[in-house]
């Protein structure tokens, strides 16, 4: 038979009757009154179809059927007890297990200087931080939360802000613009080769620019290569298989060195930098709660 909370509560009454042999007692122990223990016990052995207690003017006594209970019982309550004593001694202190997913730059800029200090904090939790550069699906795949691009995130995931705003470049080879030119209007990218980006399996980015007015122009954009992975499509820009479309701290130090050129700069659009998002119907537990906190913490005040 299905276990209801009713049954819970009158099989814990039945048990501190059973081990006072007393009603009042038992009462005392609960602090509810005596005939409220009687009434629920009545109501036990009704739905059972099992007399419990043999009652008498001078004691209460288990019967035969009920000292089987009550010896299946007490280790089970026992164990609720003290589940719930080591709930109280921790008070709030989060606990469990959570499962991240973020892209490579997001878990060396924001996450590994945090990871650190949350887990020496919170001993009683345990992190998997998975590295993707795709956007995950946080309920099939099993993620508690996700790090990914602001302006990219689901409309029904709850975004927590964690980064500073991203700019977005478009850069090329020094061999390559010398070969094919320098694009000066995001629409010359249509006589360019152009290193695809991918979001998804199914999404195949558009470079997005500044228009005018504030508005933001998308291109469609073609070439040899679409990849996900940042060390391979700057390192197929840098070899001069075309142009490639990158956020701007991950191509500083090709930019420094002169590996790399940015192009259309009047144009490069400015993006909600990195967010922490979780799924709106999740509540969110003690142990991401207190990451967020960190995370938040870390950063500037300015955004």
């Amino acid at each position: 038979m299905a276990i209801t909370r009713t049954d819970l509560a009158e099989l814990a009454v039945f048990a501190a009757v059973a081990r006072h042999q007393s009603f009042s007692k038992a009462a005392l122990e609960l602090g509810v009154s005596a005939s409220a223990l009687s009434h629920s016990l009545k109501g036990l052995e009704t739905r059972l179809g099992i007399r419990l207690l043999n009652r008498s003017t001078r004691a209460v006594v288990p019967t035969e059927a009920g000292q089987r209970l009550l010896v299946g019982l007490l280790p089970t309550l026992t164990t609720l007890e003290e589940a719930l004593a080591e709930l109280t001694r921790h008070g709030d202190e989060p606990v469990g297990r959570l499962k991240i997913s973020a892209p490579r730059s997001a878990i060396d800029e924001l996450l590994t200087p945090v990871l650190i200090d949350y887990l020496a904090l919170y001993p009683r939790m345990q992190v998997e931080v998975v590295e993707q550069e795709l956007m995950p699906r946080l309920i099939e795949d099993g993620y508690d939360a996700a790090i990914f691009y602001g302006d990219l995130l689901p409309k029904e995931m709850i975004a927590v802000p964690i980064g500073p705003p991203q700019r977005y470049l478009v850069v090329g080879s020094p061999a390559y613009l010398a070969e094919h030119g320098t694009p000066q209007h995001p629409r010359d990218l249509a006589r360019h080769a152009c290193i695809g980006y991918r979001l998804t399996p199914s999404h195949h980015y558009r470079w997005a620019f500044a228009g005018e007015e504030g508005s933001l122009l998308e291109i469609e954009v073609s070439g040899p290569l679409t990849a996900s992975s940042p060390s391979l499509y700057l390192g197929a820009a840098e070899a001069g298989l075309g142009l490639a479309y990158c956020l701007e701290e991950e191509v500083s130090a090709p930019l420094a060195a002169g590996r790399l050129v940015a192009v259309l700069t009047p144009w490069s659009p400015t993006f909600a930098g990195f967010h922490l998002f979780y799924p709106s119907r999740h509540q969110l537990s003690r142990g991401l709660r207190a990451l967020i906190d960190l995370l938040k913490a870390r950063q500037a005040p300015n955004y």
